[in-house]
């Protein structure tokens, strides 16, 4: 029973985590990464898409010299995308969930945090302007911002994170009520009663 709640435990977080982080991360090609921001400025950028290119997933990886992003629920970074005067998408960047971020390089102390920017479903073929600006969250020692475009993106299923967290609920509080009711440890010996004994006893 305990490595069925732990396969249980397992099964939750790769549905619910691992597998939205995979399909937003390597899922289709990439078409391209641009640097929006350096040394004190940002820079609009203009990419050319086709429609061949839809669905688009649009990351931003933020290089900052910091151990995590800590933002307090504000906003480190917003993007617009626009086409033909319309706009596509826009969205607010805060980074703090990334608990991981990737080394910039062995010999500086730079972290990269990528956060996701939002999904252009459907593209008309032109050009795209892409607009990053600074949020209201101070004190975020930025190094670079990196826009990365990747087309052909899978959609992530809706229900995965909701059933990965219910399974591994499941999976937490089976295996805990199993290790409380003792399931898991050897019977002690001393707990049984003596074998009967054959012959006479003594006299």
């Amino acid at each position: 029973m305990r490595f069925l709640f732990v396969l249980i435990l397992l099964s939750g977080t790769g549905i619910g985590f691992i597998y939205p982080w995979a399909v937003s991360n390597f899922s289709g090609r990439e078409i391209g990464t641009w640097r929006v921001y350096e040394q004190g400025r940002f820079r609009p950028l203009t990419v050319s898409l086709k429609d061949r290119d839809a669905p688009v997933r649009v990351l931003v990886d933020l290089t900052a010299r910091a151990e995590r992003i800590v933002s307090q629920q504000r906003t480190v970074l917003t993007l617009t995308a626009a086409t033909n005067g319309r706009t596509v998408l826009a969205s607010t960047l805060q980074f703090n969930h990334v608990d991981n971020p990737r080394q910039a390089s062995p010999q500086l102390p730079d972290k990269i945090f990528r956060d996701e920017a939002g999904l252009i479903a459907t593209v008309s073929p032109g050009a795209y302007l892409f607009t990053a600006g600074l949020g209201d969250a101070e004190d975020i020692p930025m190094r670079a911002v990196d826009l990365v475009l990747r087309s052909g993106v899978g959609e992530i299923d809706a229900r995965a994170r909701p059933i990965g967290i219910t399974l591994m609920a499941v999976g937490l509080i089976g295996f805990l009520l199993f290790l409380r009711s003792g399931g898991g440890r050897p019977e002690n010996p001393n707990s049984q009663p003596p074998p009967p004994r054959w012959g006479r006893g003594p006299t």
